[in-house]
Order: structure tokens, then sequence, then C-alpha cells
């Protein structure tokens, strides 16, 4: 079967929509939270304070855990959207009415948190943002499974995270800019308005199959549900599956919350260039998204997990062991975001390779439970571990841990893998 390129590209800017916003939301929340605090200046090298940025002066635990609270929404709201909308039946589609609510509640809410002054408000908009994401995510990750058959999954959602890790690259480079210059609100009103620009694409160029062509969910395909029948799959591997996603995004997420607070804490570099550095990280994984798609396609998927995995309890090491100034982070933050490409490309797709076409979005919702969760817990714990430790240096041993922990689980996963296409298909 050919691929449709055109078809994979409308649906990437469904992505690019979905983390247009989280690169500066990961990146300069949890700086803004933690920046005041005694404890951290004091722990930097040179002590210098970060008297540039004004912030709460909160702990990590409770900064991090901050940081948690929208993903706690999402795991039920998430998870109810991708569902709902296997059920949603309209003249426009049944994914892209999640698009017209939910699209505009995120941005008010995100063009809204730099302007906070109190956690109180602060908090609050960050919930009106991640409600308004949390009701397109899943519906929208679900066109992956609509427009594409088995086969071609991970090669199309490796060009979609191409597109959305250039827009993350962009966000971040520009938006680290427009910080230093034209202060704290730019890079969210940039980053708001791209992400509206990226849905109305979507809106125009995603076609929906017909309903005639898409087999009518089952009434009993909830998420509930949906978890039943891969606790049913043989030897469980479908909650080994969602296991090991979980873990591998506690990675992902702790290092995405804390990896800034990493730079400027440990290393003492200006929160600006911080950023700049974390593009390294973003343009990286898209680098070696559309390879990991290709490589999964010749070798497997779940042996591309493997070795990301393994790669990943490498670089965590690396980073724990011998990061001491700018260079060092660059060269772990380049393979990690290699590594992390092997995991993140290949996960859903997998995940699909356990399911049928007339559960792809309850499928999808589940997905996001397990990576909600995660995103609840990995930062969380790892922002306890900096405390105990006493130092931001911390989140690579829990990367670590994690890593190791979710290659045992994969070991335990056995899927029947659908044929494959040749690579240039």
């Amino acid at each position: 079967m050919t691929f449709d390129w055109k078809q994979a590209v409308s649906v990437g800017f469904g992505f690019v929509a979905i983390f247009l916003i989280w690169p500066i939301y990961n990146q300069f929340i949890p700086i803004f939270l933690q920046a005041g605090n005694p404890l951290w200046e004091a722990q930097a090298i040179t002590g210098a304070p970060l008297t540039t940025v004004e912030g709460f002066g909160l702990s990590s635990t409770f900064a991090f855990f901050v940081m948690t609270w929208d993903n706690i929404l999402n795991i039920f709201v998430q998870s109810w959207a991708g569902a709902k909308s296997d059920r949603t039946w309209t003249r426009w589609g049944r994914r892209k009415p999640w698009l017209v609510v939910g699209v505009p509640v995120a941005v008010l809410g995100f063009v809204l948190i730099p302007f906070a002054r109190t956690l109180i408000a602060i908090l609050l908009f960050i919930l009106i943002a991640n409600l308004g994401m949390a009701l397109f995510r899943a519906p929208t990750a679900a066109f992956l499974g609509d427009l594409f058959p088995p086969q071609q999954r991970s090669k199309a959602r490796g060009i979609a995270a191409i597109m959305a890790g250039l827009g993350g690259v962009l966000t971040l480079v520009v938006g680290s800019v427009l910080f230093e210059r034209l202060g704290r609100p730019v890079p969210f009103i940039f980053s708001a308005t791209l992400m509206i620009a990226a849905t109305i694409m979507v809106l125009i160029l995603v076609r929906e199959p017909p309903t005639g062509e898409i087999k009518s969910a089952k009434s009993s395909s909830t998420v509930r549900q949906t978890f039943r029948t891969l606790w049913e799959t043989e030897n469980h591997s479908g909650i080994w599956l969602l296991l090991t996603i979980s873990l591998s995004f506690m990675i992902f997420e702790s290092l995405q919350v804390g990896i800034s607070s990493f730079a400027v804490f440990v290393l003492d570099i200006p929160i600006a260039q911080a950023v700049r550095l974390v593009a390294v990280f973003a343009l990286s994984l898209v680098l070696s998204a559309y390879p990991s798609g290709l490589i999964a396609t010749r070798f497997g998927r779940q042996r591309t997990m493997n070795a990301g995995l393994v790669g990943l309890l490498l670089t965590a090491l690396g980073g724990y062991f011998f990061v001491q100034g700018p260079v060092g982070f660059v060269i772990i933050l380049v393979p990690s975001a290699f590594f992390t490409s092997f995991i993140v490309i290949n996960d859903l797709p997998l995940l699909y390779d356990l399911g049928d076409d007339g559960r792809i979005g309850a499928y999808t919702g589940v997905y996001f439970v397990a990576t909600q969760t995660a995103a609840v817990l990995g930062p969380t714990l790892a922002g306890f571990a900096t405390d105990v430790a006493g130092s931001h240096r911390a989140i690579f041993a829990f990367a670590a841990v994690c890593a190791l922990a979710a290659w045992l689980l994969l070991q335990q996963v056995r899927v029947a893998l659908p044929r494959v296409e040749a690579v240039g298909a």
C-alpha cells in the first residue's frame, strides 16, 4: 500500500497544535515556581542570585507537583474524550469538533499564565489551559489510527513528531529571545498564536473517513472496558506494555520539567540560555523521529523500544556522574533525545497492535491515561528525590531507575505484530 505523505503532513499539524505550547510551559513555569528559593540559589556553583526572575520560591517537590495538577485532570478528561470521540458522529467528522471546542479554551488559559501574580491565579490558569488541551488531545492523536493502516502508523507518527518537534524548537528558540527582550508574557502569546494557526490547518486539510467506511465503535468501548481487554491479552501483555509506557514517560516528563532547573540551579546557566540549550534536545528529537519510525519498520517496534530504554539508562547515568557544564549538558541531551524517539514514536502504534480499528479512540484514551499518570508521578517523585538529595542532579538518577524498570517490564510483552512493509514503501 502506498504511503500517503500528504495525509501524514495534514495529521502532523494536529500534533503540532498539541505540542506547541508544552516547551514554553515545561521550561519556564518550573523556574517561575522555584525562583526565589534560597536553598536552590545557594546550591548553584557561583551562588549568584536569580535577580532577573520573579518567582514563588517553592521547593522542587511542591513546584514539580504543581506542574502535574493539569495531568491529574487529564487522566480522566483525555481518556473520556478519546473514547467519546469514537461515537461522535457529525458532518464535520468524529474528531474535529473536539478541536473546535478545546483549542480556544486551552489558548485562553495558556496566555493568562505569565500574568499571574499569585500562586492561586497561576494554578487556575494552568487548569483552564489543560482542560482545553485534554478535550482535543486524544481525539487529535486518534487521527493516526483512523487514517493509516497498522503497517504505516510508526512512519506516520514519525512525520508528525518531526513537525511537532520543529514547532517546539521554534517556540523554545524564539520564545527565549522574546523573554529576554520583551518580557515573560510574550513567549506564551507567540506559542498560542502558532497553535491556533496549526489547528486551522488541521480543520482545512484533514479529511476524515466517511462514516460508512469506519467500523462502528461498540457500546462497550469505554476506557474501563479497554483496560479489561488489555488485561485479557496473552500473558497480560497489554498491561505490561502500559506500565512500560508509564515508566518511560516518567523519564521523559521528569526531564521535561526538571532539565531547565538543573541547568539554572546547578550549572548557573541563565534561564533564557538554558531554554535555548534545551532546544538542542528538541531539535535532536526532531532529527531522530523519522529514522526511528524507519528503524521500527525494519526491526520491529518492540526491539526498537528496547534499544531506546537501554540508551536512556546509559545517558541518564552519564548525566548524573559527568555533566559539569554547558558542553557536557549538550553532549548528554543529544543522545537522550535520540533514544527517547525510539520509544515515543513507537509506543502508541505498538499499543494499537493489541486492539482493533473500532476502538482506536478508546485505545488512544487508555494510552493517555498511562502517559498522564506518568506525568503526575514522574515530576513529583523526581522533585522529591531532588529535595532529599539536595541537588537537581538527582533527576538523572531517578531517570536511570525508571529506564531499568521499564526495560524489565517490556521483556514480558508478547505482541503479534502485523507484517510490515518495506522501508521505502
